[in-house]
């Protein structure tokens, strides 16, 4: 850092000191302009050279708790190193204030403390400037190079600030971008969190409004914008929400769906399969069903997997609730099945079938079905039960005897029961028996035996399968009665009952009327003479009964019954 003493035999008058005064005022007004410390005191050790037969040895800044020669290898006399590190402890020795250091060589030398930034030297000073000369400068001479060593402290102060400014700034700077980055950062979470909750909210009111699958699936459609698709463990689909649905839905592939649970069983994510992304729900190891979104471009991101995720949670815990409760309603429906055929209280039986959501209040009818070559097991019933609730039958299932038991509210449609059945169960080698109206639960038991009277009925006959009624047995209904009479007069009644009723009422002659009709044969003539009356009286008398009895007289069966029953009222005393 040292710099040529330059005119060192120039006369030292008042007016060269004036002059190198306006010098040092002129050059220092660089010091303001720069903005590193090691750049200023090379400008100071330059204004040095320029202000008389001086030179700068070496400048000393602050670093880590001590003062550093800047630059460090600075030109020196020979030996300097040993000289370098003599004057680093004669600086070191100050205390932060001028004084006077020993260089080879050099008459003068001193060290010019740097004030610091309150503007006075001391312990902390901004740093040092060596000086030397051939000789010892007068007292304006140290008190000019006093002035400059003041400015270059001033200017390092002010570097100083500038550097502290421009850290400020750029901390600043990084402080507003980590808080926009921390910002952005936060929002994201925010918004994925309101997006979660959103799924939760909306799958938890799907799973409330009772068609649980229907709801998962649209309200998977309607977060992802995707068609869902909801299928049970073994393919078959249960609901679609959204464009795109095949019609007919194609067959499961039990290849496929062996594949996909080997899958899900690997990777508890979702996977494609085909163009599908299918997520499986599961409970308890145990796999319930699969939900999906048509995604043919494989466009679906991570919200879409948790939206599809979060969806099978929630499939899977309402699938499994709802099974445990079908078992629970299922073994409650069996013993209730089984107290009404044996027997049981009227309050109790009201009681304990609306529990389990069926009114025993109104007609009842009981419904035996049996099946060649199948047991009446657990799938069994199941199927039987399924084939009810398809045509809107109301009823509790059972097992019995090798038999499931229906307690159907109203009156079934026995034909239409057994081909749904058949569907169930892919075979027709089946027979139904229906038994008669109950009012009562104290009448199931009666209803529950002409069920297996109207079965057995049907199996015995030429075409044993099918559906029969008790109440279509006709004569069947009193052979092998016995001399049970309640019997026969209760088949009079089911077929006379309007008609004798609606004679008592009136004093009429309709009953005595169609005995006498059947009993010539179906000939007017006849049966008008029989009975004293003109023949439009006998067509008038045949309308009326149709319209009040409700009967068809050209069917054959039920002019049989209808001829069975004037018989048999006539045999109890119907006629005199």
């Amino acid at each position: 850092m040292s710099t040529a003493a330059g005119r060192a035999g120039a006369p030292d008058t008042p007016g060269s000191r004036f002059s190198r005064l306006q010098r040092l005022t002129a050059l220092s007004g660089a010091l303001s302009d720069g903005h590193d410390a090691h750049e200023l005191l090379r400008l100071a050790a330059s204004i040095v050279a320029r202000l008389g037969p001086w030179r700068t040895e070496a400048g000393y800044l602050p670093a880590g708790g001590r003062l550093v020669r800047c630059p460090p290898d600075s030109s020196l006399p020979p030996g300097s190193a040993a000289t370098g590190r003599a004057l680093d402890s004669q600086v070191g020795g100050l205390g932060g204030r001028d004084g006077a250091v020993r260089l080879p060589g050099r008459e003068w030398s001193w060290a010019f403390a740097l004030p610091g930034p309150d503007g006075r030297t001391g312990s902390i000073p901004a740093g040092y400037l060596v000086v030397s000369g051939g000789r010892r400068p007068d007292d304006d001479d140290i008190a000019l190079l006093g002035l400059l060593a003041r400015q270059t402290g001033a200017a390092l102060a002010g570097a100083a600030a500038h550097r502290r400014e421009r850290e400020y700034a750029a901390e600043l700077s990084r402080a507003r971008q980590d808080g926009i980055a921390v910002r952005a950062r936060l929002a994201a979470v925010e918004s994925e969190l309101r997006y979660r909750r959103s799924v939760h909210d909306a799958l938890s009111g799907a799973t409330a409004t009772g068609d649980t699958e229907a709801g998962i699936a649209w309200t998977v459609h309607r977060l992802t914008g995707f068609s869902a698709v909801v299928e049970d463990q073994f393919g078959n689909l249960r609901a679609w929400a959204g464009p795109g649905c095949p019609d007919p839905y194609p067959k499961p592939d039990p290849g496929r769906q062996e594949q996909l649970i080997l899958d899900a069983i690997r990777d508890p994510r979702p996977v494609y399969v085909g163009h599908r992304l299918t997520a499986v729900a599961r409970h308890r190891g145990e796999i319930l069903g699969t939900v999906s979104l048509v995604d043919p471009e494989g466009a679906a991101g991570e919200r879409e997997e948790f939206a599809l995720g979060h969806a099978c949670d929630a499939l899977a815990l309402e699938m499994a609730h709802l099974r445990s409760l079908a078992e629970m309603e299922l073994r409650l429906r069996r013993e209730l099945v089984d107290d009404l055929i044996t027997g049981t209280d009227d309050e109790s039986a009201f009681a304990r079938s609306a529990a389990v959501g069926h009114d025993l209040h109104g007609a009842q009818h009981l419904v035996a079905v049996a099946w060649t070559g199948l047991t009446a097991d657990d799938a069994f019933v199941r199927a039987v039960a399924g084939a009810a609730a398809g045509l809107g039958l109301r009823s509790l299932v059972a097992r019995r005897s090798g038999r499931a038991v229906l307690v159907v509210q109203g009156r079934p449609k026995g034909e239409e029961l057994y081909l749904a059945v058949s569907r169930e169960l892919g075979s027709r080698a089946g027979a139904i028996g229906l038994g008669s109206r109950c009012d009562s639960p104290a009448e199931i038991p009666r209803s529950y035996q002409e069920a297996l009277r109207a079965l057995e009925v049907r199996q015995r006959s030429r075409v044993p399968h099918g559906a029969t009624s008790f109440d279509d047995l006709g004569l069947y209904r009193i052979i092998g009665t016995g001399d049970d009479y309640r019997e026969i007069e209760g088949y009079v009644r089911e077929w006379l009952g309007p008609l004798l009723d609606y004679d008592a009422a009136h004093r009429g002659d309709l009953v005595r009327t169609l005995s006498q009709y059947f009993e010539a044969g179906g000939n007017y003539d006849g049966a008008a003479s029989a009975l004293g009356i003109h023949r439009s009286t006998l067509r008038y008398r045949l309308q009326r009964l149709r319209e009040i009895g409700g009967h068809d007289l050209g069917d054959v069966e039920t002019r049989l019954n209808l001829h069975v029953a004037t018989r048999v009222w006539k045999v109890l005393g119907g006629e005199a």
